[in-house]
């Protein structure tokens, strides 16, 4: 049993003497005062405050009165109390202030007053959580009789509001049809990536080509939210640039906008992959997929709660809430869960069902006893075997567990592997795929715990990575059209930005295409002479002319195409003559594949014989961490997390070729001569997950965002050679098509 039942009206109360709501991410003061009940504390009882898990409200620390979130507790009669803070209550509820009686004890009227970020002595207070939130929970309960039996009292709890903004994003389809009405949606974003309607501000909204219902200007006033231009129409075929200017100044700019006369198959964003806080998340079910469509403007989201906290009835309330929220031809919303088994046992995996009404097949019932009707599976072979013969897709995710689908696969089920989402990114995963002969697409997801499901931002937690998006091709925005794609593998992730990219195959005599995997079964073959992302191709001796078009949100730092799991050719779209004075310096990587893969980068940069003249990070995530000048014009330091994924710092030098970097990090260290940079990239290795600190030379200004180029592949005819894309934008921002197989 989680909690005692025992007398509760007797246990006391706790009280929040100030309610807010606070501004998400502020540093505010919060006195609770606990007094005691009937049984007041006996001599080492204990009274526990915990917020969820996936919070990312700062630490307390009790030993530094001026220093951000310092914290005290005093008890009213003197007793000597200890207080620390840990991870030790029942999830999602994990971090914990713990305050233990000891030397004395409390009697009924006794009080505890403890003060999260206790200004008395200057401190600027306590940070709290970054992502908005309603009624913010700290769960209290109490250990009266020193027995470590703990009973809940009535919980203190305020909300969290959005601040002012601080950007802007524009959001376009990647794909209209000319003469079909489409919509621009316009956001302000608060500076940990909250939509705000804090904000004002007056656009002049220039297009590279007419677009009929398009104004001019527009005025945003305080109070109004996410703006929607419903009814745009594009006259004529071409690539699409927006921008948004503020007093002639660019502002933001929407995502590219490809206008075509026909299309068969259109391109609808998605995020599969999240939860609310009926699980571990935050904000309600119902919130979460408002969210999705109303604020973060995707076309197709999916909810995947921890299996061994749904209950029936929660089950039963998802199942009513994707009916109700999936819209043919507007919205679709998927009925699903993860399967979250321990690691060991194959680890967790979202499961997604084409209808409502089926069952949950829980990894275990440890958090739901007894409020369950269907027996749990506990490892990965054992759910596939009960998952066959459902309308189902399976797909593998890497969370705090990570799917292993070397333990366990089905391809009928199992069709792709997440290979990014906020918690990072896991090439491995499709790698280990590769060595196992699976077929399998790619996909990027957000796994979202803080209510913003496709538009996830990391905040000041340990998710160290911008939650991903995958583009879908389907004829029609619905649940059939989303699983044909699936099935055939026919998208492509990104870590979050709307990257265009159209990847095709070509042969110069008919090639064999299967419309499924002819390992799985029995598969139709059809002669053709052009396969897309996702086809599995017979090619014999004929080899692939392989066309790959990008526009990027940012401009393209590089495009890898990757036979298997190594890279055959690399494209930029400058020349070494193009390189300037501006230097790259990039760490990457994650400590190992587990809980706790986030890697911590302390770091410094010293210049010698040269001068930095500007610097900018470089996919710095996390607002809090920052790079600053220690030595003007010599000499950097940082603070930085990446979880599998990258982030760095530009350097723009008074010259391109003349002295000494030296990079110092508690993760690897190395110096270089700028004269023996040239155009290329030098990499020092650190060990860890693919962790590595690397620098090379850029153009010194912006270049194209737009990349089109072609690249032969001749197949071997032995194992399977998979071919795609990889796509790294100067902002850090990445994508990874599904692979084309070539197959003997």
């Amino acid at each position: 049993m989680p909690y005692s039942t025992y007398l509760p009206e007797h246990m006391g109360s706790i009280t929040l003497s100030l309610a807010g709501p606070f501004v998400a991410g502020s540093h505010s003061e919060l006195t609770l005062v606990y007094t005691a009940g009937t049984f007041g504390i006996d001599d080492t009882g204990m009274v526990k405050i915990s917020w969820r898990t996936t919070s990312d409200m700062s630490k307390p620390q009790f030993d530094k009165p001026g220093a951000a979130n310092y914290t005290t507790v005093e008890a009213s009669n003197g007793a000597k109390l200890e207080v620390w803070f840990d991870r030790l209550n029942i999830r999602p509820w994990g971090n914990t202030l713990l305050i233990r009686v000891g030397r004395g004890y409390l009697r009924q009227g006794d009080t505890l007053t403890i003060r999260f970020g206790d200004r008395r002595q200057g401190s600027p207070g306590w940070r709290l959580q970054t992502n908005v939130e309603e009624n913010v929970e700290l769960r209290s309960s109490v250990d009266a009789f020193a027995t470590y039996e703990f009973c809940e009292l009535k919980h203190p709890a305020f909300d969290l509001v959005a601040g002012p903004a601080a950007s802007w994003k524009a959001i376009l389809p990647s794909l209209a049809v000319v003469g079909e009405p489409f919509r621009l949606a316009i956001v302000a974003e608060d500076m940990w990536g909250n939509p705000t309607a804090d904000a004002a501000q007056r656009f002049e909204l220039v297009a590279s080509q007419p677009l009929r219902g398009l104004p001019v200007t527009i005025e945003i006033n305080k109070g109004e939210g996410p703006r929607v231009i419903e009814g745009l129409v594009a006259e004529a075929e071409g690539d699409i640039e927006l921008r948004l200017l503020a007093k002639g100044l660019e502002v933001a700019r929407a995502n590219p906008l490809r206008a075509v006369n026909t299309a068969l198959l259109r391109r609808y964003w998605g995020d599969l992959h999240g939860q609310s806080g009926e699980t571990i998340g935050m904000g309600s079910a119902d919130d979460y997929f408002r969210y999705a469509r109303d604020a973060a403007f995707i076309d197709i989201v999916g909810h995947q709660g921890n299996d061994f906290q749904i209950t029936d009835a929660f089950w039963e309330k998802l199942n009513g809430l994707t009916a109700e929220f999936d819209k043919p031809g507007r919205f679709v919303c998927l009925p699903g869960y993860e399967w979250s088994g321990n690691t060991g046992m194959g680890g967790d995996s979202n499961i997604f069902y084409r209808r409502e009404g089926r069952p949950i097949r829980r990894s275990s019932h440890i958090l739901v006893q007894g409020e369950t009707s269907t027996e749990a599976i506990y490892t990965a072979d054992a759910l596939f075997r009960a998952l066959e013969g459902e309308d189902a897709i399976v797909i593998a995710h890497v969370g705090g567990r990570y799917a292993d689908v070397k333990y366990a696969h089905d391809g009928r089920l199992e069709r792709a592997v997440e290979v990014h989402s906020t918690w990072g990114t896991f090439e491995w995963l499709l790698h280990d795929a590769f060595d196992k002969g699976f077929r399998v697409g790619v996909v990027c997801h957000s796994d979202d715990h803080k209510g913003r499901p496709g538009a996830t931002r990391p905040g000041a937690s340990s998710f160290g990575a911008v939650g991903g998006l995958t583009c879908y091709f389907m004829p029609e925005l619905t649940r059939d059209a989303l699983f044909r794609a699936l099935r055939a593998r026919h998208h492509y992730g990104t870590t979050g930005a709307r990257i265009f990219i159209d990847v095709r195959g070509t042969f110069d005599e008919p090639v064999t295409r299967f419309s499924d995997d002819p390992l799985l079964g029995p598969a139709q073959e059809e002669q053709v002479t052009e396969v897309t992302m996702g086809d599995i191709v017979r090619s014999g001796r004929v080899p692939m002319r392989f066309t790959a078009e990008v526009i990027g949100t940012a401009p393209i730092e590089r495009v890898d195409v990757l036979h298997g799991k190594e890279v055959a050719a690399t494209f930029r779209n400058f020349a070494p003559a193009d390189l300037g004075r501006r230097v790259r310096v990039l760490w990457q990587g994650a400590e190992y594949r587990g809980r706790g893969r986030e890697t911590l980068w302390t770091g410094k940069l010293t210049l010698s014989g040269n001068r930095i003249v500007r610097f900018a990070a470089v996919n710095f995530l996390n607002p809090e961490r920052k790079v600053v000048e220690t030595e003007e014009g010599a000499a950097l330091a940082w603070t930085s997390v990446t979880t599998g994924n990258l982030a760095g710092v530009d350097l723009w030098l008074d010259d391109a070729r003349t002295g000494s970097l030296s990079i110092e990090s508690d993760i690897v260290s190395g110096t270089l001569e700028l004269a023996e940079l040239a155009d290329q990239t030098i990499a020092f290795d650190g060990g860890g997950l693919g962790r590595q600190l690397s620098i090379c030379r850029l153009p010194e200004s912006d270049w194209s965002r737009s990349l089109t180029f072609e690249h032969s592949v001749r197949f071997s005819g032995r194992a399977d050679l998979p071919v795609y894309l990889r796509v790294t934008q100067a902002d850090g921002n990445q994508a990874w098509t599904s692979p084309i197989y070539l197959i003997a």
